[in-house]
């Protein structure tokens, strides 16, 4: 299975504040360790909102884009893994380990093509997911 794991932000993080060379080095070894494992599929701190943009889509194909920063910080995400994990009880257990002092993390699992098949009932809907898994296995290569 695989888990996406979303570090939420903090005043620090969204201010552009950076880590300071121990946290660096200690969220380096954190991360050697899951490459080390095998784990670890991609993982990258985000800058903060202010150098981004939301765009909200609405019926009739209408959208509106916003850019940063963001007001409800306490819901923005700073940096996130995306881990391979034999169940969410491992993916909590590693990460039990991050070497953060304070913050939040939060563990999602992510949809596999497999996921969909119950509610793909049409020739083009199989083509489409038949795409989809040729296009994640390019990825992976």
């Amino acid at each position: 299975m695989r888990f996406m794991v979303l570090v939420k932000t903090s005043k620090d993080s969204e201010a552009g504040v950076l880590p300071d060379d121990k946290m660096l080095v200690e969220m380096g070894k954190f991360n050697a360790e899951l490459v080390k494992a095998g784990v670890m599929l991609a993982g990258d701190g985000l800058q903060a909102s202010s150098k981004g943009a939301r765009i909200n889509f609405a019926a009739g194909g209408k959208h509106t884009v916003t850019d940063g920063p963001f007001t409800e910080a306490k819901e923005l995400i700073a940096g996130y893994w995306l881990v391979q994990m034999a169940s969410k009880e491992e993916a909590i257990a590693w990460f039990s380990r991050c070497p953060f002092e304070e913050g939040e993390i939060e563990i999602r699992q992510v949809f596999d093509t497999a996921d969909f098949e119950p509610v793909i009932s049409t020739d083009e809907g199989r083509a489409v997911m038949d795409a989809e898994r040729g296009f994640r296995q390019h990825l992976t290569a």
